[in-house]
């Protein structure tokens, strides 16, 4: 169990997604931005303008609450951008605000956590479902994997080196998912 905080980790979460989500949504065809998304009412374009925003009022100091009020209003604002200035937005954001949370003491932690539930909101509307391995950790990991010969992998020049494990039926599903240099428990298939 983790007892003590690491100031710098929300940076490291945000610079991960920043360096895995936005190479996906800088190739993904604009109509796909229009697809619902879990947060009821918003598709992927507004749920990515609402990302962007709360973290350019934390990068400019700007911090009303995040209320859905402002949810909404950040949303309307931008409701005509173009899908790239919205994109370059969340970019800058993911970029800048690590130093800005690290210096909240923890108050704002719960935002980069945020960033990160809502690129799985994104990345589920997308349709890609294949667990991540991240980089220095993907190659490594994809080898033990091909070894154990509990999956298979493949690697595509668009995503980037990232290296995503074939599905297979027969392999179990992970205990957890590292990301950031954070584990995350995978959550239990719904009971059915």
């Amino acid at each position: 169990m983790i007892t003590t905080r690491d100031p710098a980790r929300p940076g490291r979460l945000l610079r991960t997604e920043r360096e895995t989500l936005l190479p996906l949504l800088r190739d993904t065809p604009l109509e796909r931005f229009e697809l619902p998304t879990a947060c009821p009412d918003w598709t992927v374009r507004e749920l990515l303008a609402h990302c962007g925003a709360a973290l350019m009022r934390i990068v400019e100091g700007r911090l009303p609450g995040f209320t859905p009020e402002h949810n909404a209003a950040d949303v309307a604002e931008r409701a005509d951008w173009p899908v790239r200035r919205i994109l370059d937005e969340l970019e800058s954001g993911m970029a800048e605000a690590g130093p800005a949370i690290e210096a909240a003491d923890g108050e704002l932690d719960v935002i980069a956590l945020g960033e990160w539930v809502h690129a799985g909101d994104v990345r589920e509307a997308l349709g890609v479902t294949a667990v991540r391995l991240l980089a220095p950790m993907a190659f490594a990991a994809a080898a033990v994997l091909a070894v154990e010969g509990s999956a298979t992998t493949t690697a595509r020049p668009a995503d980037n080196g990232i290296v995503w494990p074939d599905p297979t039926p027969a392999a179990p599903a992970p205990a957890h998912v590292v990301q950031a240099g954070i584990v995350w428990p995978t959550p239990a298939p719904a009971a059915g």
